[in-house]
């Protein structure tokens, strides 16, 4: 994978989601029916998609690519998270018959997550046209038109009011309309925290060859965002599915097998979403500055914290100094 320079720590959890859809995506063309009303529609029938394409445009085709008996495509994945939005453009390849396999990928990040722009969309589109440029550079030009491209907001779109996350989602699309990519009406949606995690154990078990092995234990998945934790995995004991509570159990099924996994999102509990709130801070409250003491900071600790839109100016306790080195 090649990583472009950016500012800031990436999270490689983040990373785990936009592959674990396009695994999902290719799991579920190849082998089941799937629920495809989701975002995930966007990508409905990806290789076939694909393959009319590369059928269509065999003579522009990159030199080499039908001597060497395997078609290549590409998907541009937008990853909005709660602290960034972040893009990756897949390259696959498959042989006739066989399941695609992923061959490259390009990885760019930028901060703040689309949550910050809540109360002035029209600043959200400078990054977002920012990250398709890298795309325009790294699939090529003759497979743009045939490059399905899709965001997926997580927890820091779910935590707005509606109406504000609907505005900027309605904002990335015109962008997105506007690029060269495949686009479809569904292109750009909120992931719920369900699918979240079930996406990130997909990923995990695959990568792992747990889902390929019969007989392999699985992996259980526990995720810390930004602005939600998510748990997921598969039960072996049937008290655990009779007493799990409605809407912790989803069903799935790949390589002629079926997964009921208890899956959960807890919303506001990520790691961002829990400091803002125990600095006394509040989801997208822009421009303002919460004074907040903390008695587990450090003595004259003077910290401005920022979540999105969110803002909150830490200190130290009056109560006394907080525990030293």
């Amino acid at each position: 994978m090649r990583k472009i320079p950016n500012n800031g720590n990436l999270k490689m959890t983040k990373v785990v989601y936009p592959l674990g859809l396009f695994i999902c995506l290719f799991i579920y063309v190849a082998y089941i029916k799937w629920h495809w009303a989701s975002a995930t529609q966007a990508f409905f029938s990806i290789t076939e998609v694909a393959s009319g394409a590369r059928r269509g445009q065999q003579a522009h085709s990159p030199p080499g690519t039908a001597a060497r008996g395997h078609e290549v495509f590409y998907g541009i994945m937008f990853d909005a998270g709660s602290t960034g939005t972040r893009v990756h453009i897949f390259q696959f390849a498959r042989q006739p018959g066989e399941t695609p396999t992923l061959t490259h990928e390009t990885f760019k990040a930028l901060k703040p997550g689309l949550s910050a722009y809540a109360d002035d969309v029209e600043k959200s589109t400078s990054g977002i046209q920012e990250l398709l440029d890298v795309a325009k550079q790294d699939v090529p030009f003759d497979f743009w038109k045939a490059t399905p491209l899709v965001l997926k907001a997580t927890a820091g779109l779910r935590l707005l009011p509606g109406e504000k996350a609907q505005k900027l989602l309605q904002k990335v699309k015109e962008v997105f309309k506007a690029s060269p990519f495949l686009v479809g009406d569904d292109c750009v949606s909120i992931m719920n925290g369900t699918d979240e995690g079930v996406s990130a154990w997909i990923t995990v078990n695959f990568l792992t060859g747990s889902l390929k092995t019969p007989g392999r234990s699985s992996v259980g998945m526990l995720d810390l965002g930004g602005g939600s934790t998510q748990i997921t995995f598969l039960p072996r004991l049937e008290d655990t599915l009779q007493t799990s509570p409605p809407g912790y159990l989803t069903s799935l099924q790949m390589f002629n097998r079926t997964y009921k996994l208890y899956s959960y999102s807890y919303l506001g509990l990520g790691l961002m979403s829990a400091r803002l709130a125990i600095l006394g801070g509040m989801e997208g409250k822009p421009g303002e500055w919460n004074e907040s003491s903390e008695p587990s900071l450090l003595s004259r600790l003077e910290e401005p914290f920022r979540k999105g839109a969110s803002a909150v100016h830490c200190h130290s306790s009056p109560l006394g100094p907080g525990p030293q080195d």
